[in-house]
């Protein structure tokens, strides 16, 4: 009987113990990640170069695993020769909204995550003295990205991941209008606070 009260007493421990766990997990978030793009796709038959971008994102978890996403991203191409003239930039910015899916990995400080989002953004086009020559004004896409969460501890984790970006415009320069399929890759590494 005494050893049958020591169990439960021990369990009932547990139990409470990983409810309060889960209880303080923070909710909120802040992630700022950057890195490196390559185009998918050329956009009015440009042949974009590698480019580099930034994006910052709030984070809501609301339920174990599963939360929503929101944000703000710049992403910058550079182009030899396009449709446009020769040394032009392409830069894509809005915003994003959507769902995010995190899981942890056993019992390591590592989790997964998918996400899944849609874009409301433009793109400039803006020539070698950094004047905006054509501009899409803001149009849906959509992201889609993966990758892994690394607590660093206090609060702090890595986010190294891979996302793609799809943006369809198109943009009206000189009378004559232009398509612009705009996809790409982001190889991203980001930092991300709870709160």
């Amino acid at each position: 009987m005494k050893t049958k009260g020591l169990f439960a007493l021990l369990v009932l421990a547990l139990l409470s113990n990983s409810s309060i766990a889960q209880e303080n997990e923070k909710r909120f978030g802040f992630e700022l990640s950057g890195g490196a793009s390559m185009a998918t796709s050329k956009p009015g038959d440009t042949k974009l170069n590698p480019g580099f971008g930034i994006e910052g994102i709030f984070h809501y978890r609301f339920m174990p695993h599963l939360g929503v996403y929101g944000g703000w991203g710049w992403n910058r191409f550079g182009a030899d020769n396009s449709f446009a003239g020769t040394d032009i930039c392409f830069e894509e910015t809005g915003y994003v909204l959507g769902l995010q899916f995190k899981h942890p990995v056993g019992s390591m400080p590592l989790s997964y995550y998918l996400r899944a989002g849609g874009l409301y953004n433009h793109i400039e086009i803006e020539n070698t003295d950094g004047d905006i020559i054509g501009n899409t004004g803001h149009g849906l896409g959509f992201q889609l990205a993966a990758g892994i969460d690394y607590s660093l501890g206090k609060n702090w984790s890595i986010t190294p991941g891979l996302k793609f970006n799809y943006l369809n415009r198109d943009v009206e320069m000189g009378g004559v209008t232009t398509s612009l399929n705009h996809n790409y890759l982001s190889l991203r590494v980001g930092f991300l606070k709870r709160f």
